[in-house]
């Protein structure tokens, strides 16, 4: 009877060692897969804390940017015009560019490992390419609007229409997706092994752009070099037109020499005065502006583009056809240079718009009392007359838009011989842009 009860009292141990053991090895197992890569250098958390910071940032402003120029089209009437439709399409771009790509790279990069899965790797990355390559294919649709806007006005309005505009639209959307999801769904747009990051002996699941040469080069030419150079074409045209039409408005304003002993003096005299008194302020408009002034509109518009997105689709190739000859750091800064466009486009297309920045300012500030308004008040009459009225001066300025005719009223004589007024052709405005200089 004893021995029987030692043999069950040594079974009954040697059960009970082999259920630690086995939980002890599935323990370890666990915390294997639960452990991440950590690394306790001060410098480096401080650089991880400095560039969450930063991307975060960025993140925000992009998301918040893209989300005013939407608001701002949808609640102010003045700004549904067919060519805004093309600002709202880029926005809308911009803001997936901001919420579903920027986000989510935010978190890869700095814990430097995917740990969203797999599957949803594969979309991220479409989702990538797709917002991307819209919101570049919508500043080509920008410029060439402003283009025929621009070149010809009269037939502008028979040749873009609602439906033509809305139809050109649903095309980028429509390639952006066909050169993103098809792709990536098939699997046509990376090599077949799977990346790894190794850290402590133990591998991590990442998510980047490894991209094969026939799809990088293919999606690169469709998504920005083809789109780059109509860009670049157009801007180019559109300085040299703006070029020959600030030398036309020169030649106008220019006084007439007449003899002194011409019968006509005093006539000309009268029309020369006329003529002073019809571009009053010439020089303070918006719309009478300099070779320089037309240089850096035309700079800013296609710098900021070329500086954001030039170097990664350069490295993008290169990276496709050669792996180890780009840095891993080197296309993370630049792969983010590019995100950044989507930060700088609302201020570029929108904020350097007057209209745009007088919604901006009545959206901001609807929620505050009066006296908190930044000294100013936006009221309109209708659709083509705005008043500005500034607190800090005795003098009330009034800017009245009607027919493409501004006119400058002061606050103690509001009569008509106090209007001093100038009327410029709807080409000018939009060449130059109405918040290239304020009135």
């Amino acid at each position: 009877m004893k021995d029987e009860f030692c043999t069950a009292l040594r079974h009954t141990n040697a059960a009970f060692n082999r259920t630690a053991e086995t939980s002890n090895v599935t323990v370890n197992e666990t915390d294997l897969e639960n452990e991440i890569p950590e690394n306790q250098d001060p410098v480096t958390m401080m650089s991880i804390l400095v560039v969450g910071t930063f991307l975060t940032l960025l993140i925000f402003l992009s998301v918040a940017g893209n989300i005013l120029v939407c608001v701002a089209i949808y609640t102010d009437r003045g700004l549904r015009r067919i060519g805004n439709l093309f600002l709202a399409s880029l926005a809308i771009a911009d803001l997936f560019v901001a919420s579903l790509v920027m986000t989510f790279a935010g978190v890869n990069d700095i814990l430097g490992y995917w740990i969203f899965g797999a599957q949803f790797c594969d979309t991220w990355v479409a989702f990538d390419v797709m917002c991307s390559t819209a919101s570049i294919l919508n500043l080509c649709a920008i410029s060439l609007d402003r283009y025929i806007h621009i070149k010809d006005p009269l037939r502008y309005g028979r040749w873009v229409t609602r439906r033509v505009a809305l139809g050109t639209i649903a095309t980028i959307w429509l390639l952006a997706a066909l050169i993103s999801f098809v792709p990536i769904s098939l699997g046509l747009h990376r090599p077949p092994q799977p990346l790894v990051y190794n850290a402590g002996g133990q591998n991590y699941p990442t998510c980047a752009l490894d991209l094969t040469p026939t799809y990088a080069v293919v999606s690169s030419c469709i998504s920005f070099y083809v789109p780059c150079i109509v860009m670049i074409g157009i801007y180019c045209r559109l300085y040299c037109y703006a070029q020959k039409h600030v030398k036309n408005i020169r030649a106008i304003t220019r006084p007439i020499d007449l003899p002194e002993n011409s019968n006509t003096k005093k006539s000309m005299k009268q029309k020369n005065k006329a003529l002073h008194i019809h571009l009053h302020n010439h020089h303070s408009s918006p719309y009478h502006v300099s070779d320089h002034k037309a240089a850096v509109t035309v700079g800013i518009i296609m710098g900021v583009f070329l500086i954001c997105w030039v170097p990664f689709f350069c490295i993008n190739i290169v990276a496709a056809f050669c792996k180890t000859c780009i840095p891993d750091i080197t296309f993370k800064i630049l792969t983010w240079l590019g995100y950044s466009n989507s930060a700088f486009n609302p201020i570029i297309y929108s904020i350097f718009n007057t209209e745009f920045r007088e919604a901006f300012k009545r959206i901001l500030t609807a929620h505050y009392p009066a006296w908190c308004k930044c000294g100013y008040q936006s009221v309109s009459l209708n659709t083509n007359d705005k008043f500005v009225t500034d607190y800090g001066t005795k003098t009330v300025i009034v800017n009245a838009r009607r027919n493409g005719s501004f006119g400058e009223f002061s606050s103690e004589h509001l009569s008509t011989e106090s209007v001093h007024q100038t009327r410029v052709n709807s080409t000018e405005r939009d060449l130059f842009g109405e918040g290239v200089s304020a009135i």
